[in-house]
């Protein structure tokens, strides 16, 4: 068999390894010098780099088995734990540190919030059996026919998750404090959604960050990359990058995908794997051949990374106090008067915030807390995400220049605000920063600019998510964080596991093997 991947992203890596490991003959065109997608870094070229995207490990024995699976052994790779996971920090000084452990968090809540504590140990008590028969159930099937999802066994799990309602609403369930609250939804926005817009069924996220812990990928998560990389070299993938990876069109003869366009004209395939944002499929296949549909992206980001001349590092009697060097761990969330309020007002306000405006919740990553190794001796590297949840118009005139005028204004506000909260010395740290905006994003083939694919609303998940088969053209299929089960690194690699599976069982359907 013989298949062409368009994109190579993490999906498209990961399923032409699998398909490569099968025994199909497989090119993988990626239209940018590099492969990886969202996964990447971001450096000076020097001295300092920081991953460009994802920065939080979870699922680590999903990651795992998944890697093993295509041939990456564990010890091929390093995760480190953090734990304490993150702190999460209010303007009136509060600090509430989330821990992995059961127990150890719930103290935390009762020292912060009295009475909260057993809300912790219903929650985790009342999603354990839920999250391990959401995974059978959702995570690892994919739904070609919706008609398969609606059994009577998924509309029973459904309906004691109440996935009519938010991952917010959900966590209200279980805690009374509005900061309780945030701390067990806050999570959606690691795929691009909204807590308050976000269904339950996302609540999976919080339950797995203290199921499984949060781990750090050692030499950042798009170290994984050049692994992937690799093994496709050595398995036999044929690899088409730049130029001679931008792909113009996917060829269609009665419903069948027959090949790609390029600059080398037509090349014939019997498959045809897109990876990139869904959304932007339909431009590639000739007119008439698929539905209309419009999608809501997921949200976008305003990117800092920062490298400094100092370091900040964890002093356990610093909680609750004032800010020092030693108070900052390596995640750190830093949260409005009320982060729900705060989110909803941003989207309803369709653009950036101003001096006048409220200032954004944000997240700050600082690895070298975990990996001393991850900057130079004395030397830190920052990534600073402050959600935009604001779709990106690029043909709208002037734009991009408004945007990156406004990040500019906005990454000055922040670096201020987190020199005050917990970053003692900050500014006169700072020896590389850069700035990243959905303009950017957009410039790769983001949706609207969003940072996770589509947005994980309830319209755009499960069996109305699109599926690995998205449009009924035979040969052609999809994969990566638009696509279900949906985003995060483990979870689009799952996606591309239930792809190759699918395909491995076809070609036996149809070669008898």
């Amino acid at each position: 068999m013989k298949a062409a991947v368009i994109g190579g992203g993490l999906g498209g890596m990961m399923s032409a390894l699998q398909l490569a490991r099968a025994g199909w003959k497989i090119d993988l065109y990626e239209r940018s010098e590099q492969l990886g997608g969202r996964l990447a870094f971001e450096g000076d070229g020097g001295k300092y780099r920081i991953d460009r995207g994802p920065t939080i490990v979870l699922l680590p024995d999903m990651l795992k088995s998944l890697l093993a699976e295509a041939g990456i052994a564990s010890s091929e790779f390093e995760l480190m734990a953090c734990d304490p996971m993150y702190r999460i920090h209010y303007p009136d000084g509060m600090t509430l540190t989330k821990y992995r452990d059961t127990e150890r968090m719930a103290e935390e809540l009762d020292r912060l919030f009295p009475g909260e504590g057993q809300g912790m140990r219903r929650y985790m008590a009342d999603m354990e059996p839920a999250f391990r028969e959401g995974k059978s159930r959702f995570l690892d099937r994919s739904f070609l026919r919706k008609r398969d999802f609606f059994s009577m066994d998924n509309l029973k799990l459904l309906g004691r998750l109440r996935v009519h309602q938010s991952a917010r609403q959900l966590a209200s369930r279980y805690f009374k404090a509005e900061r309780a609250i945030d701390a067990f939804s806050l999570q959606t926005l690691y795929i691009g959604g909204l807590p308050g817009a976000s269904p339950s069924l996302y609540s999976f996220i919080p339950y797995a960050e203290h199921a499984y812990g949060i781990w750090y990928w050692k030499g950042g998560y798009a170290s994984l990359v050049p692994l992937l990389e690799r093994h496709l070299a050595d398995n036999g993938v044929r690899i088409h990058k730049g130029a001679a990876g931008e792909v113009t069109g996917i060829a269609v003869e009665q419903a069948a995908a027959k090949g790609i366009h390029s600059a080398a004209g037509l090349r014939p395939y019997e498959h045809v794997i897109y990876n990139g944002d869904f959304p932007n499929l339909a431009s590639l296949l000739p007119t008439g051949q698929t539905k209309s549909r419009s999608y809501k992206p997921s949200s976008g980001c305003i990117l800092l990374y920062i490298g400094t001349d100092r370091r900040w590092s964890e002093d356990e009697d610093s909680i609750g106090g004032s800010p020092t060097d030693r108070s900052v761990i390596t995640h750190q969330y830093f949260m409005p008067e009320h982060l729900n309020a705060s989110l909803q007002q941003l989207a309803a306000r369709g653009r950036t915030p101003g001096l006048a405006d409220e200032l954004p919740p944000y997240y700050i990553f600082n690895p070298v807390a975990v990996d001393p190794d991850a900057a130079p001796p004395g030397h830190s590297v920052l990534y600073v995400l402050i959600p935009l949840p604001v779709p990106y118009d690029s043909d709208e005139a002037g734009a991009r220049e408004r945007l990156q005028q406004e990040a500019a204004e906005l990454a000055e506000l922040v670096v201020s605000d987190a020199e005050q909260r917990a970053f003692p010395g900050l500014r006169s740290a700072i020896r590389w920063m850069h700035v990243r905006t959905p303009a950017d994003g957009a410039d790769e083939g983001w949706y609207q600019g969003g940072s996770f694919g589509i947005a994980p609303t309830l319209s755009q998940s499960g069996p109305f998510r699109p599926q690995i088969v998205p449009y009924p053209i035979r040969g052609l299929y999809s994969v990566g964080a638009s696509i279900h089960p949906g985003g995060g690194v483990p979870i689009v690699l799952q996606g591309a596991k239930l792809l190759t599976d699918y395909l491995t069982k076809e070609r036996a359907s149809w070669t008898g093997a």
